[in-house]
């Protein structure tokens, strides 16, 4: 807890183009761009919360109080596609700031555009004249200097999350400071930069939605690891614990399993093309999943698995009747 009447000044001090017009951009999968100076923001219905913010850093700052516009009421003059899924908000910054939410979340937990905290207009070191705050996340997941919000039909990793390791969701009740609870803020940077997380115990690490092609993951373990969307292209998994493991939609062409421990892991909607799984364990693992267990789209969601796929009959006979059915037919037929 910081000191009363205190707030810690975190990252830059000022935005890029400080003496440029304040406009707050909404665009993207939107039926209607909309652009507002501050003027037009303060016509909108105003809110005010009171909030506990709490920093990565392990500092936290109670009951401040923040005034401004919900991001539902933007989205209700912008009108959002159907494609639209998450919410990235950026900074006008010199390091191009910004951190991405899924929409529904950022609208259920009352994601406000900023412009006053504590009755008075917020200081530029503290994201003046606009900043989002995101209550119950941790406050990088609240970008100051908010310059525009750009709807995405998918995820696309903000700044703090794709150069530093942090934790996408941020949430500090399940203290979700970093890829993996277990792993400092140093050790995040030079495992992505490296893509080497061989012999590490990564449990519960969410590498969802990055680009780690050529991930060397050998005898790493990585329970419960997410790699959802994620391209991993010719990663090493050999001899990996990846039990419960989540490989939706991830590209995992030409990678390397063998004699790895995927017992539970979910590959469906993965491209295993070319990928060898001598010597792996697969029992309860899944490789498709039916339209009804699929909420967003109601369509089934299948691996792409082909003569290519090395899958020996004696690893994928303890499958499941419905999963081992789709996988040899998918051998027989891709």
């Amino acid at each position: 807890m910081v000191a009363p009447g205190k707030w810690p000044i975190i990252g830059e001090r000022e935005p890029a183009a400080l003496d440029k017009p304040w406009n707050l951009k909404l665009l993207g999968q939107v039926k209607n761009e909309i652009e507002l100076s501050l003027d037009q923001l303060s016509n909108f219905p105003q809110t005010s919360f009171t909030i506990d913010i709490h920093c990565v850093t392990r500092w936290s700052k109670f009951d401040v109080t923040f005034s401004g516009v919900l991001l539902r009421d933007l989205l209700e003059t912008a009108l959002p596609t159907e494609d639209a899924k998450f919410a990235s908000f950026i900074a006008r910054s010199t390091r191009d700031h910004s951190t991405t939410m899924e929409i529904q979340p950022a609208i259920t937990c009352n994601t406000l555009i900023a412009t006053h905290v504590e009755g008075q207009p917020l200081e530029t070191a503290h994201g003046g004249p606009i900043r989002s705050v995101v209550p119950d996340r941790y406050f990088y997941k609240s970008v100051k200097w908010l310059d525009r919000i750009e709807l995405l039909a998918k995820d696309r990793l903000g700044f703090w999350e794709a150069e530093s390791g942090y934790h996408n969701s941020a949430d500090p009740w399940q203290e979700q400071r970093y890829m993996a609870a277990g792993i400092d803020r140093r050790l995040s940077i030079q495992l992505i930069a490296k893509r080497d997380f061989s012999n590490h115990d990564l449990r519960s690490i969410d590498c969802s939605d990055r680009e780690l092609n050529h991930l060397s993951a050998h005898s790493a373990s990585l329970r419960d690891a997410k790699f959802n969307r994620t391209q991993l292209i010719g990663a090493d998994f050999s001899n990996a614990n990846l039990s419960n493991a989540h490989f939706v939609r991830a590209n995992l062409r030409n990678a390397d399993f063998t004699n790895a421990d995927v017992e539970g892991a979910d590959f469906s909607g993965a491209d295993l093309r070319g990928v060898d799984f001598s010597g792996s364990s697969l029992i309860g693992s899944s490789f498709f999943q039916p339209a009804e267990s699929n909420s967003v789209s109601g369509q089934p969601i299948a691996a792409i698995i082909d003569s290519s796929t090395t899958l020996p009959d004696e690893i994928i006979s303890p499958l499941f009747p419905a999963q081992l059915e789709y996988v040899k037919r998918q051998l027989l037929t891709g």
